[in-house]
């Protein structure tokens, strides 16, 4: 197992490769360096030690070999997706296109990370671009849909990069922005607040049209759900949403899809790699946890009342308001107090 330092890095190979061509290493200790990366010990964030394994089964990479119509194959197509060389392109840039690619194997693991590696890019000019693209782990598969190419009221979890902005006044949220839903069936996606009354939490992303790499970083880990970003070349993990007591239930499927409408882009997926989790201290406490069947999250309406709470902006002015009331209300009552007092004066004269 890789730490968590060594291991994010070590999903970023071709650095690591063209590093190691310059010490004219061959290629047995090429596999040697990076299985070592990939098979030390690692910690979580509160310290307890975990173990990852890559499941293949559920991962998607070149060359695409387990990609297709094959009741064999791992992976299948949906609308206009389709495989090149080099990417599994979900929409090319062309409008009204929608297109997915679902795993046929449910996910049985407790806890898991799933390191995406995308590109989003097109012709379209800054805010003319549309529409982005989602990773998805939830009961129903191989549906087309209106969120970003997926049904709407799914059952399970959605992390979406959304690149265009459908809600005029969003002076809170910057986009392209990166956010996640748990939905359970029953609960609709807001296209016209762009997911804002659902939203679990967001970060903004700049991750089109770049010339270097971009990674999504989705992990579920003893009920906590932990959403990180790597856009900006340095392969470097960005926060962008740690959350616990969000309640995944297990044999869900995982997918990407991605939609555009009179806007366009090309959203590609480069790679998907499921990693199953094992935390070494919660081994025994396996047994004792209750079974989940429903997706949900807990305190779900305080954490969305703190979202739809003021913003730093509104916040900003609601202050230098009230302090401008307050000096306007000194300065009344100086003048008052001053006319009050010559009046006062006048009368002993």
């Amino acid at each position: 197992m890789a730490s968590a330092a060594a291991r994010r890095w070590s999903e970023h190979f071709s650095p690591f490769k063209m590093w190691f061509r310059g010490f004219n290493l061959s290629h047995k200790m090429h596999l040697y360096i990076l299985l070592f990366l990939h098979t030390s010990s690692c910690f979580s964030d509160d310290d307890h030690e975990m173990e990852e394994f890559l499941k293949r089964e559920f991962s998607l990479s070149k060359p695409y070999q387990g990609v297709g119509s094959l009741g064999s194959s791992h992976w299948e197509l949906m609308g206009d997706a389709m495989v090149t060389t080099e990417q599994v392109r979900l929409t090319p840039d062309l409008q009204s296109r929608q297109g997915a690619v679902w795993s046929r194997v449910p996910c049985h693991l407790k806890d898991w990370e799933m390191q995406v590696h995308f590109k989003i890019h097109g012709q379209g000019k800054k805010n003319l671009n549309g529409d982005g693209l989602a990773v998805w782990y939830t009961k129903e598969r191989m549906h087309k849909g209106p969120v970003f190419g997926n049904m709407d009221n799914f059952t399970g979890l959605g992390v979406f990069v959304d690149t265009y902005p459908n809600e005029e006044k969003h002076l809170e949220r910057i986009f392209p922005l990166v956010l996640a839903m748990v939905g359970n069936g029953t609960i609709s996606y807001d296209h016209e607040r762009d997911g804002k009354p659902t939203e679990l939490g967001s970060c903004n992303a700049m991750v089109r049209n770049l010339k270097h790499d971009t990674f999504l970083f989705i992990r579920y880990v003893s009920r906590r759900l932990t959403v990180m970003i790597d856009i900006d070349g340095q392969h470097e993990w960005r926060d962008c949403l740690d959350l616990p007591g969000v309640r995944l239930p297990k044999g869900y499927y995982f997918g990407a899809s991605a939609l555009t409408g009179d806007l366009t882009d090309n959203h590609d997926i480069i790679s998907m790699k499921l990693y199953q989790i094992t935390v070494i201290s919660q081994k025994n406490k396996d047994e004792d946890e209750e079974e989940i069947t429903i997706p949900s999250v807990d305190n779900i309406e305080l954490i969305r009342s703190n979202e739809q709470g003021m913003s730093n902006i509104a916040i900003f002015f609601t202050v230098l308001f009230s302090i401008l009331g307050c000096i306007f209300l000194i300065v009344v009552g100086l003048v008052l107090y001053g006319h009050w007092n010559e009046t006062r004066r006048k009368r002993f004269y």
